[in-house]
């Protein structure tokens, strides 16, 4: 049976994963109670629709989220291209911590290892670099878990242009993974053309919005109370208000096409190359299923430019994070 969404390729090395990913980190976090049954079963579903490329984090759950994933994969682990990240902590005090020192690389994969019941990691993520600590050496340790035959490919997320190029001087870097999305272009202002350069892969998180773009959010009173979108800066108020008249837009435009917003809006994301695959979280088998159309969804270099007019660069209203120091917290540098 074919796959229905396909396969892409990261990085020069040549990871093939499948066009679309999983994030399993709700799954665990953030976006309100979680069925661990219904989590399983939509990893299943996910591999019987041909969505084998699953990214996971040490820090997602407390490790939980691994556990999980590691379940749902045992006895598959050979149709799956496993993704999972080190290097941030929480912490009561100020909420995370990042540490990329060389010791806590092999600590931090060892653990990752366990949990997830595999003996390798097909691509591994610093979560956030370390400004504490030179990249050279961070990712001079990660090189060695390949070399060990602990893990396959290498990865950065959220790592501004001039943290990408000191890395790559020290090992090939096969994917980089940020916030894209029609609300989130931010990437396209250097990081994207310093990855290109270096034949590094795009692996955009929240390509839905956080779930805004889908447009099943039409009220704040929509979160349930642990949902932690109730105090994220572009769910605010006249933020909100702001930002749904986009979400109205696409859906008109989705409508044209007999897709539904959040269709429309992965489309996007996988139209901007070849060397894309956004990997948009969900718990639930249905909206899973719904992500998986998205990859039908055909885009005309018209429907491209009225995309770009509804939604240009900086379009969103408020940050993408209460926080701002998550966001390329590794340098002053901003793409």
């Amino acid at each position: 049976m074919t796959s229905p969404v396909g396969t892409r390729t990261l990085g020069r090395d040549g990871l093939t994963v499948s066009a679309l990913g999983l994030g399993c980190m709700g799954m665990s976090q953030m976006y309100g109670a979680a069925d661990r049954q219904e989590s399983i079963a939509t990893i299943h579903r996910a591999l019987d629709l041909g969505v084998t490329f699953l990214d996971t984090s040490d820090v997602y759950g407390e490790g939980h989220n691994e556990e999980l994933v590691g379940e749902a994969i045992a006895g598959r682990r050979d149709e799956v291209q496993l993704a999972t990240k080190f290097s941030l902590k929480h912490d009561t005090g100020s909420g995370m911590t990042i540490d990329g020192r060389p010791e806590n690389v092999r600590a931090c994969a060892e653990a990752s290892l366990r949990r997830l019941g595999v003996d390798v990691i097909d691509l591994y993520y610093q979560h956030r670099v370390d400004p504490k600590v030179p990249i050279e050496d961070t990712v001079g340790a990660m090189a060695e878990l390949v070399q060990q035959g602990k893990v396959r490919y290498l990865g950065l997320s959220e790592a501004s242009a001039a943290s990408i190029r000191r890395a790559v001087a020290v090992h090939p870097i096969a994917a980089l993974q940020s916030e894209w999305s029609l609300w989130t272009r931010d990437l396209e202002e250097s990081v994207l053309a310093t990855a290109r350069e270096h034949g590094i892969g795009l692996v955009p998180f929240s390509p839905l919005g956080r779930g805004f773009l889908t447009g099943a959010i039409t009220s704040p009173a929509d979160f349930e109370e642990d949902d932690w979108r109730r105090t994220h800066p572009r769910f605010q108020g006249e933020a909100f208000d702001a930002n749904l008249r986009l979400v109205e837009a696409v859906r008109e435009l989705a409508a044209e096409k007999g897709a539904t917003p959040g269709q429309l809006a992965l489309a996007w994301v996988l139209a901007q190359g070849e060397d894309v695959v956004p990997i948009p979280g969900t718990k639930r088998r249905s909206y899973l299923e719904e992500n998986v159309g998205g990859a039908a969804v055909e885009l005309t270099a018209d429907d491209l430019a009225r995309l770009d007019d509804i939604a240009p660069p900086g379009v969103a209203v408020g940050g993408r994070y209460a926080n701002s120091a998550y966001a390329y917290g590794d340098s002053p540098e901003r793409p």
